[in-house]
């Protein structure tokens, strides 16, 4: 009988839990987030590579972007229509590039980005990362990223 008041006092400490209007439990989905600058180049005339150099406070970060052919999705195909049929798409090229650079240490202020192409010329920018969430609001904040896009005279711009 001596375990009676411990199992008393475990119910009571519990009896909160699942209550109405406290939601429904979310599956949040155990993956990683890279954090860092991600850059799509539409109209790659003459670029086939590209280095970012991102700046905030006193710390400057430099690092390649691997830039690989974009895809897009393909038209659906179908098997049937009924409950057992299966769709499927394929990745097309798109014809531009793109490529993401991780950078260490990444905050979630305005941050001075320059890019360099093949040429070597300077294009910069200013952009504010944003914290992802990549399984939904419920699951919680990831990593900072930004996006840039390069625009036909290479100008970069936040996405």
């Amino acid at each position: 009988m001596r375990f009676v008041p411990w199992i008393a006092v475990v119910l009571a400490l519990t009896a909160g839990c699942g209550q109405a209007g406290s939601g429904p439990e979310v599956a949040c989905p155990a993956i990683g987030t890279r954090i860092g600058i991600g850059l799509t180049v539409p109209e790659p005339a003459g670029i086939s590579r590209a280095t970012l150099e991102a700046c905030w406070g006193d710390q400057c970060v430099t690092r390649p972007v691997d830039l690989m052919p974009e895809t897009a999705a393909g038209p659906a195909t179908c098997s049937g229509t009924g409950p057992d049929s299966a769709c499927g798409v394929q990745a097309v090229p798109t014809g531009g590039l793109q490529g993401f650079a991780d950078v260490p240490g990444l905050q979630a202020v305005p941050i001075r980005v320059t890019v360099r192409f093949d040429d070597g010329k300077p294009h910069t920018t200013v952009v504010t990362p944003a914290f992802t969430e990549p399984g939904g609001p419920a699951c919680g904040k990831a990593g900072p990223q930004a996006q840039l896009v390069a625009g036909a005279d290479r100008e970069i711009k936040p996405r």
